[in-house]
Order: structure tokens, then sequence, then C-alpha cells
């Protein structure tokens, strides 16, 4: 669902007076109309000076989402749908891979949690060198992380001896299909993510390499600057994150992997950033860390729909 900025041309009542009130009460897109009491939206509404064309705004969102809203389905239309199209991607990382039973799953989102040097982009970056061998890689780089230096040696470590030629030609194949976007803000973010949501609508149902994987690297960098201000807004623009990358996952059959750092716990111990009210939104959450003075790491299992926590294993990447 889009910013209502973006629906003003086809929608004029959506203008600058409806915009204004809406951000006020930390509303920015359609999404955000869901998680917000509209009662409550409308009697606000009335008590302004442009009452009535700011309830003509709010009815045309809610028909925006009436037009928007997904057919129901039944049990075995699900089944099929999970069987067809929500598949495992192996990250190539053997360890992670044998723990999740073969990778991570295409309609979820898998959150990677860990402190500095985990080897949380390191993963990242092995898991879209080997998806993006059939399929097309969105990496979204939130502190200059990419390299693309990292992706040619996990590929070279993993090419077959073959010609040079050959080599550099499976280089190019793979490297052209990961695209990366640097999002410095919260609000970035969300257009590049609007954006993907129309490319991925004229996706489906081509033939073709399709976009297949979704990373941000890192989530936590992107809210954590917007909770030091309204609490309101800040819990509505983390909710509204989620739910737009949940739901990209979910309908275009996209894997969404993304980064989540630590903060400190009780007694000392860490816990995963962004609080209570963002740790439900992922499907799956990984906790990484890293031996001291070796390159084996880490990884158990907090949260997974098909798998009991504290599950865990080792892995060299």
């Amino acid at each position: 669902m889009a910013r209502l900025a973006n629906l003003e041309t086809e929608y004029p009542v959506l203008d600058s007076t409806v915009r204004n009130f809406c951000a006020s009460h930390g509303i920015f897109s359609v999404e955000d109309f869901l998680i917000h009491d509209l009662y409550m939206l409308a009697a606000f509404a009335e008590q302004n000076d442009s009452s009535e064309r700011l309830k003509e705004g709010i009815a045309q969102v809610l028909s925006v989402i009436d037009d928007m809203h997904q057919p129901w389905l039944n049990g075995m239309e699900l089944l099929e749908d999970a069987k067809r199209n929500k598949h495992v991607f192996p990250t190539g990382i053997q360890g992670i891979d044998l723990l999740l039973g073969d990778g991570i799953r295409v309609g979820q989102l898998t959150e990677l949690v860990g402190p500095s040097s985990s080897g949380k982009t390191q993963v990242c970056l092995r898991t879209a060198s080997n998806v993006a061998r059939n399929h097309m890689v969105l990496y979204l780089d939130t502190g200059n992380s990419f390299s693309p230096q990292c992706i040619a040696y996990f590929l070279g470590k993993t090419i077959s001896p073959s010609s040079a030629q050959a080599k550099n030609q499976f280089l190019q194949k793979v490297m052209s299909n990961i695209s990366c976007h640097s999002v410095f803000d919260i609000f970035a973010m969300f257009d590049v993510l609007h954006q993907l949501e129309s490319y991925l609508r004229c996706q489906d149902g081509r033939g073709g390499c399709q976009m297949r994987l979704l990373i941000v690297d890192s989530i936590s960098s992107l809210i954590s600057p917007v909770l030091g201000s309204s609490s309101t807004l800040a819990r509505a623009l983390m909710t509204s994150a989620g739910y737009l990358l949940k739901k990209l996952a979910h309908q275009h059959n996209l894997a969404v992997l993304i980064i989540n750092h630590t903060v400190g716990g009780e007694g000392g111990s860490s816990k995963p950033a962004l609080g209570d009210s963002w740790k439900c939104i992922p499907h799956s959450r990984l906790f990484l860390s890293c031996d001291r003075g070796s390159n084996t790491y880490n990884v158990s299992i907090l949260r997974h729909p098909s798998m009991a926590s504290g599950k865990a294993a080792r892995f060299v990447i």
C-alpha cells in the first residue's frame, strides 16, 4: 500500500490539508490507517476547522483499503500456495542451512540478531551471492556495509574449475542479479519498498529471472533514530515497516532477511534492539555470535515457526 503523498494525483481529496492532519497523528501511508483508532481520528477531525474535508479524506483512504483488500483463501488454497511458491533458499552456509532445514523460507521474514562483528552482514552477503545465481536480489544498505568484493570472494570459493572466461561470465551474471540501494532513513526505505511493490506487481506471472530475496542491512539503524522522538509516531513507523516487509514477502513470494543489533539487557546480558513492539514482527529470529580469536561463528534459534527455540549450530563463513 502506498504513501498518502503518492495518492493525491488519483484521489485529489487527499491534498496537503488531509495529509498534514494525518501526519500530525503519525499517519503517513495507507498501512498506518490500519493500526490507528479510526473513531478517535474521526473525533479529532470533527474538532478541526476543515472537518468536512478531513472526513472526506478519511473515507477515501478507507475506500482505497477496501479496493486493495486481498481475497480470502481457504485452507486448500493456502496449502497449494505453500507447495508451489513458499520454497526454501539455502544461504550457502552449511551450519545455518542444517539448523533451519535447508535455509531461509520464501514468504517469511528472517531476522539476524547479534552484537558487532558477529557475522550478520557476512551471512547476508553470502546468502545474496547464493540466491543471485538464479534469482534477483535487492540489498538495502543502511551503513555502507555492502561489499561486492565479498560477493566475488564467496562466488570464487564455490565456482567449479573452468576457464577464466567462464568464471568471468558467471561472476557478471550473479553480480548483475544483485541491486544495492543505499537508504539512510526510514522514509527513504519506505520509498524504495513502495517502488519495489510496484515492480513486483508487474513481475508476478512473468517468466525469466525474478526478484526473490530482499535484504535490509540493518533495520535497527533506520528505526532506532525515530524511537527517541514521539513514541506514538515511532511505534507507527516501526509497525508499518514490519507490516510492509511481511506483506511483500507473502504476497510476492520473497524471502526477506533483515539485520537487528543488540542492546544491553538485565544483568549485563545482551538482547535484540527495537523492544517488545518489534519482537513479534519476524517469523524467525536467529542470534549470532563469534568465538574470540577465531573465524568460527555460533547461531541459535530465538524464534521460529516450526522449530524449537534454543537449537544451535556453529559455522564458518
